[in-house]
């Protein structure tokens, strides 16, 4: 088990490290968007994955814990997330700040019902509930 996730949490770390250093050149932004996406698409992949491993197609505790606990632990980044808001507090932009936390809270929180919610449809379709 503790291999599978730290196989998966190794990936996930890679994942991110190249999705934000691309998109961070791409966007050149102050405001962090990079981690803003990756918040939310890991919220996406980590509802969608939680429903349907569990109610759709049955997979060994070790894979579940290689795509969920692994991959999606090292590919969100809730600690940079941290970080950028204390840093934008302490340069006093409030206003970013506060617009960050939101959009990261609001957005991730949607796309974690969205996860589930594709996932719930998916089993449905193929018939997998059990």
């Amino acid at each position: 088990m503790i291999w599978s996730v730290a196989l998966g949490g190794a990936v996930g770390s890679v994942a991110r490290f190249l999705l934000s250093s691309l998109l961070q050149r791409a966007t050149g932004s102050a405001f962090p968007v990079w981690t803003l996406l990756i918040n939310l698409t890991g919220s996406i992949l980590l509802g969608f994955l939680m429903r349907y491993l569990v109610d759709g197609v049955h997979v060994a505790s070790t894979t579940r814990a290689l795509l969920t606990t692994g991959f999606c632990g090292g590919y969100t980044t809730f600690s940079t997330f941290s970080y950028e808001t204390a840093a934008l507090i302490e340069q006093g932009d409030w206003r970013r700040a506060s617009t960050y936390v939101a959009l990261s809270v609001g957005l991730s929180l949607l796309g974690a019902i969205a996860g589930i919610g594709l996932a719930g449809e998916l089993v449905a379709v193929r018939g997998d509930a059990g």
